[in-house]
Formats: C-alpha cells, sequence, structure tokens
C-alpha cells in the first residue's frame, strides 16, 4: 500500500508525518468508533490509532482535564 493514496491538491501528510491526523477522512464510523484517513491510517475515537504498516499509535489525550 502507498504511504499515501491521496488523489487530491494539496496531498495530505503521509502515514509516516507527525500530522498524519491531518489528511481527510475517507470512511468514517463514528457508532463503531474509528475513521479511516485517505493516507490509510485508522484513527479511533480514543486518539488511537493504526498506522498501514502495522505500527499502533497509542491514545494521546491532552492530560490536562484529569487534574
Amino acid at each position: 500500500m502507498p504511504d499515501s493514496p491521496c488523489a487530491h491538491r494539496p496531498t495530505c501528510p503521509t502515514a509516516d508525518s507527525p500530522d498524519r491526523e491531518a489528511a481527510r477522512v475517507m470512511v468514517a464510523h463514528p457508532e463503531q468508533g474509528w475513521s479511516l484517513l485517505c493516507n490509510a491510517v485508522l484513527v479511533f475515537e480514543d486518539t488511537g490509532e493504526l498506522l498501514p504498516d502495522g505500527r499502533v499509535v497509542e491514545p494521546h489525550r491532552p492530560v490536562a482535564a484529569l487534574a
């Protein structure tokens, strides 16, 4: 799978980019808690991510609300 199957301009960030979450949503399933971005990253409502190569990005919600 290519880093970014993005066909629009400007192209979205690749799955390896720090700003990968800025890619456009291609498929959304809010009832299931996930969306597929055009760079093939799965993002979850808890802010976790599954990258196209199988790597997992742990949820990264701000902790300020816990204080």
